[in-house]
């Protein structure tokens, strides 16, 4: 069964060729063929998953070799979950996609990369050691750059340039901290770098962690990385960004994950760190959400909040150490339910863009009216993300807050060193409440801008009035998502206890307790969430980010201009700042060298003058010159007419000096590369001198 493994990798990256080829005699049934490779991929997923079920052992495919360090495979139950999850959503966004592009161009490029890309994110999900994970994600990211730049606009490809930026420079960094592990451990193997930093204390292992951390998370959209999530996701189509914000981001959780349940097992300073960052991009990007205008960005700054969430339960699970069984659970079910509410959200938001190519709430306002089954899907995705009860999202943040008030009981009795004080902890959970608010008040005003009010153009409004909207297909795989929701949310122990017991080996967890998602206790945190965000919706959409018009009340993002990182901050330190400093630095030193050397021509191998100095070229160039001005002047001698001379010494001297200054350029071009290569060379020559030396 362990080939199994590979050929779960191999079959979609097959079929994108295959479909390219099809696509180049027929559109439609490359279509179909790309919606039953999807389709095979998610039965082979299941099968494989099955059989491991069954047999009760990992299944482990190791091709050696490759690259040097050869790839490595593991299903285990996490493996398996995420797998089928990635394959099931991919399913439905293909199917969907049939429709969605049905009028756009670029359609063979599109499927292409769908399906590349679904093999690279299996590759991840599916990777044993860190070099496996690496290669693939590499692959994921590019391929993945293409749904950003689709549609070629010049929106679109300032988009993906960001995203591919954010993307390479997280590659490179999180590559940086893998050559630092394998140095520190000799090894990679996820299975044996549990409990690292217990063997390892020193600050080493510290700064491969940061650095990989880094990479996943640029991926995973979190503060400050998190910018190419609100630029993406609005200009990708909607099945990619269904994908994107369900699926990709997860593949930078799945190495936190690995971060903290591995490397830094057991560590509470990594878990606070952790926690912190989560804390700050569950505010942040829930805030931001709440003042866009844009359907697809207020989904994608959820995402960024969403993966705060995530992040806080994932630093619980630090801080909570051998007593963390709730946050484990709360940040496998949260990812878990994540992915299907984007699913169901994004391709909803498909719909309105699919028929309006609008996305501007001003625009969209009122689009949803009289149609249930669009109704339907966004309100379960709306309640779902809110944390209401019956729904999904109400299991996992019930479970990632009673980890919170678990910590605080624990410190208080005793049995856990407390790394924040009771008061900043219950800060936090006030925070995470907030939070929660955040989200109730965004997504009951998408709910009302589409579902409940009119459009401000009365003619606009009308022409609404079309109930063939989506067809048949793209129903059918849509309904079938959000129908998931309420079942997992109403039946929790029978379905989520399950998922979560599928994944809890993954993070050393094996005890699998009866919760009372419904008891009053656990009620209550979801009470005060929506409670909050209703007193902020009434507070602040009808007032801060609304405003009177002649046509009518409009919606409007408060929010100024400069509070955008990428153009403020990032933009600048990358095109101005590092540039402007490196061409200082690199002046720097190609004078440095020339100064140098004229100090010391002048001091200790000082220049002897000559005895009888020229005042322009050489004795050669003299001597030549004067003897062609010495025959001009003998051929023109005796000759009435007046002929125009040339004087030969100071020209040949001009072409001496251009032939001199010429060399010098190439000399010095020559001379500073090689100084810069000498440099570098010299660094990495000291590094593995310091590095031998402490080994």
């Amino acid at each position: 069964m362990e080939q199994y493994l590979g050929v779960l990798i191999l079959v979609p990256m097959v079929g994108a060729f295959l479909s390219f080829i099809i696509g180049e005699k027929s559109e439609k049934i490359r279509d179909y063929f790309a919606i039953g490779m999807t389709a095979l991929t998610f039965l082979l997923v299941i099968f494989t998953g099955h059989a491991f079920l069954k047999n009760g052992t990992d299944l482990v495919l190791e091709i050696k070799e490759f690259c040097g360090f050869g790839l490595h495979l593991k299903l285990d139950g996490f493996r398996f979950l995420y797998a089928a999850i990635a394959s099931f959503a991919w399913l439905v966004s293909t199917a969907f996609s049939q429709e969605y592009f049905a009028h756009y161009g670029h359609k063979n490029r599109y499927y292409f990369f769908l399906l590349t890309t679904l093999s690279a994110t299996l590759g991840i999900f599916l990777s044993a050691d860190f070099f496996t994970l690496f290669l693939f994600f590499e692959i994921m990211s590019f391929t993945s750059y293409v749904w950003v730049a689709q549609d070629e606009k010049k929106e679109s490809l300032r988009a993906a340039a960001t995203y591919l930026t954010v993307a390479v420079l997280g590659g490179l960094v999180m590559l940086m901290g893998i050559f630092l592990l394998y140095h520190l451990a000799g090894t990679l193997y996820f299975d044996e770098l549990v409990g690292l930093s217990q063997r390892y204390p020193g600050k080493e292992l510290w700064i491969a962690g940061f650095c990989i951390f880094f990479g996943f998370g640029a991926k995973a959209g979190a503060f400050p990385l998190h910018i190419w999530l609100p630029k993406a996701h609005p200009v990708a189509p909607a099945p990619a960004s269904a994908l994107l914000s369900g699926i990709l981001t997860k593949a930078g959780i799945y190495g936190v994950l690995l971060l903290t349940g591995y490397l830094f097992l057991g560590e509470t300073t990594w878990g606070a760190f952790v926690l912190v960052l989560g804390i700050i991009t569950m505010v942040l990007g829930a805030f931001l959400a709440l003042c866009s205008i844009d359907l697809k960005r207020t989904l994608a700054c959820s995402s960024v909040s969403q993966i705060g969430f995530i992040l806080v339960a994932i630093g619980m699970s630090g801080l909570l150490g051998e007593e963390n069984l709730l946050a484990v659970q709360g940040a496998m079910l949260h990812m878990v339910n994540h992915s299907l509410l984007k699913l169901v959200l994004f391709l909803a938001a498909g719909i309105v863009f699919m028929n309006l190519h609008q996305l501007d709430l001003n625009e969209i306002q009122g689009f949803g009216k009289h149609k249930p089954f669009l109704t339907m899907l966004f309100v379960f995705g709306a309640l779902g993300l809110g944390g209401v009860p019956l729904f999904n999202g109400y299991i996992s943040k019930t479970l990632i807050h009673e980890s919170m008030v678990e910590y605080m009981e624990l410190c208080q009795e005793g049995l856990l060193q407390p790394v924040f004080s009771f008061s900043v902890m219950k800060t936090m959970e006030w925070i995470f409440l907030c939070s929660g608010g955040l989200t109730v008040a965004y997504m009951t005003k998408l709910c009302v801008v589409l579902f409940v009010q009119d459009n401000n153009n009365a003619q606009k409004q009308q022409s609404f009035q079309n109930q063939n909207y989506i067809k048949p297909v793209s129903a059918i795989g849509l309904c079938i998502s959000a129908i998931l929701l309420p079942v997992l949310g109403a039946f929790p122990t029978q379905t989520m206890g399950k998922i979560a017991a599928l994944g809890e080996t993954f993070m050393g967890v094996e005890e699998v307790p009866d919760i009372a998602y419904f008891s009053l206790q656990n009620l209550k945190g979801s009470f005060i969430s929506i409670a909050i965000g209703v007193v902020l919706y009434l507070l602040l959409v009808p007032t801060v980010l609304q405003k009177k018009t002649a046509e009518g009340k409009v919606y409007i993002n408060p929010l100024p201009s400069y509070l955008d990182l990428e153009n403020s901050f990032y933009r600048p330190l990358l095109l101005v700042v590092f540039p402007s400093i490196a061409r200082v630095l690199c002046r720097f030193l190609d004078c440095l060298v020339d100064s140098l050397v004229v100090f010391l021509r002048h001091t200790i191998f000082r220049d002897s003058a000559l005895p009888h100095e020229l005042e322009e070229g050489t004795w050669l160039t003299d001597s030549v010159g004067k003897l062609l001005n010495a025959f001009q002047t003998g051929l023109f001698s005796g000759k009435k007419e007046k002929r125009q001379t040339i004087d030969y010494r100071h020209k040949l001297a001009l072409m001496h000096r251009e032939r001199i200054e010429n060399q010098t350029i190439i000399n010095r071009s020559l001379s500073y590369g090689l100084m810069l290569f000498c440099i570098g060379l010299m660094i990495t020559v000291a590094y593995l001198l310091i590095s031998l030396s402490r080994g």
